[in-house]
């Protein structure tokens, strides 16, 4: 089992050769929108994580967080104030704006959840896209592939983990948007999974898609933990996210939209960890 202290060190390690390893591997997926391309809710930049559909509308998922009102600090989504359902929300790639219409902040509040886990890890929102943008449409992870289906099971101190993302604060730089890490593991009741990852998440890739080792979507990226685990980012779980959604959020049969076979053929990790 790897601690903690070998985890930073190794992270430390492979961030010199980040860069130049993942130019090598930096290819786009198949339509315009995908997981990992930015969104704007009334200016709030945030990232798409993961296509999904109920037969009848397509729709991407973002962080609950993102259409939040209040500061950044706000994290608790049964106390927090979040922008209405129907809010209109851009999308890079799309012609036309997209409109929310699930969010778990919204929902836990409306049905008065008590459970402190929910409150403080239940981070997902729905944005139905408008139907002249289906056809730009690609549930592949761009460089990674997938995801093949949704981890149920969490995951162990030490898993790898990847996520995509591109936030504005790289400047557009292709090559730094996969990133590959490592699980500090699951808590939270099975809620949140803390990981390291090369880069770290910054601001902008609130809400970023993440998979396990076999490309299961794992969760989405939601906030950024200051201690006892400095830099590392908080991921909360999709399976449980999503199962509340359809259970409690006005919405019916949502599943999520698999990509193409998963690639993991870039890790840096797996030499200095393993």
């Amino acid at each position: 089992m790897l601690s903690r202290s070998r985890i930073l060190a190794a992270t430390a390690a492979a961030l010199v050769a980040f860069a130049g390893a993942a130019a090598t591997n930096a290819t786009a997926a198949a339509g315009d929108i995908t997981p990992g391309v930015m969104t704007f809710t009334e200016g709030a930049q945030c990232t798409a994580n993961f296509v999904f559909t109920d037969g009848r509308d397509t729709f991407v998922g973002q962080a609950a967080h993102c259409s939040g009102m209040g500061a950044a600090t706000d994290t608790n989504g049964c106390e927090a104030e979040s922008l209405p359902l129907g809010t209109k929300v851009e999308i890079d790639g799309a012609s036309k704006p997209g409109t929310l219409v699930y969010n778990s902040w919204l929902t836990m509040r409306a049905v008065g959840e008590d459970d402190e886990n929910a409150c403080a890890h239940n981070d997902f929102a729905l944005v139905k896209l408008h139907p002249a943008d289906r056809r730009s449409v690609s549930p592949q992870i761009p460089v990674l592939g997938g995801p093949t289906g949704i981890d149920r099971d969490g995951v162990a101190l030490g898993e790898e983990v990847f996520s995509y993302g591109n936030s504005s604060l790289r400047a557009g730089i292709t090559e730094l948007s996969p990133k590959e890490g490592v699980s500090l593991g699951t808590t939270g009741g099975g809620w949140t999974h803390p990981v390291y990852t090369l880069t770290p998440g910054v601001p902008g890739d609130s809400g970023s898609p993440f998979v396990s080792v076999t490309g299961e979507a794992l969760g989405v990226l939601s906030t950024l933990s200051i201690a006892p685990t400095p830099l590392s980012n908080n991921v909360s779980d999709l399976g449980k996210m999503l199962d509340y959604a359809n259970s409690k959020g006005g919405v019916r049969n949502v599943t999520l939209v698999r990509g193409d076979s998963f690639d993991s053929s870039f890790p840096l990790l797996r030499g200095l960890l393993g």
